[in-house]
């Protein structure tokens, strides 16, 4: 399955790839989330360490049955040949009406433009409720 636009990033089509991303995820399908990335795709959350598309799609069903008010923003922050750098906001309505859990996260891409790798560094504060 193709996932245009493809590596070589520029910063139109970083920004579009980063656009895609944040709107399959604003549909809280973790079946349409889960096949963007690679079959043996690795990624942690806290304390918690994921691989493969079938654990991606299990930690996303919990996830979003918790948090019925999800909505990601994500905006690039750098790019470069195959990778994205990108900041994601996600307001975390269910633990405190001002909290949001934000994150840098980098985007290895490869052929057909999967994600093998995400890898993210999180940031949580209470601040202004977006």
């Amino acid at each position: 399955m193709s996932r245009p636009p493809f590596p070589p990033f520029d910063a139109n089509t970083a920004a579009q790839k980063a656009r895609m991303a944040e709107d399959a995820w604003n549909t809280r399908d973790p079946a349409r989330v889960a096949q963007a990335y690679t079959a043996d795709s690795r990624w942690r959350n806290r304390a918690e360490f994921l691989q493969g598309r079938d654990a991606i799609e299990a930690f996303l069903t919990r996830k979003w049955a918790k948090e019925l008010d999800y909505r990601l923003i994500k905006e690039v922050w750098a790019f470069r040949d195959n990778r994205i750098a990108a900041t994601v906001a996600a307001p975390a309505l269910m633990s405190h009406p001002r909290f949001v859990a934000s994150t840098v996260q980098l985007l290895d891409m490869s052929p057909p433009s999967f994600v093998p790798r995400a890898s993210r560094f999180l940031q949580s504060g209470v601040g202004e409720s977006m």
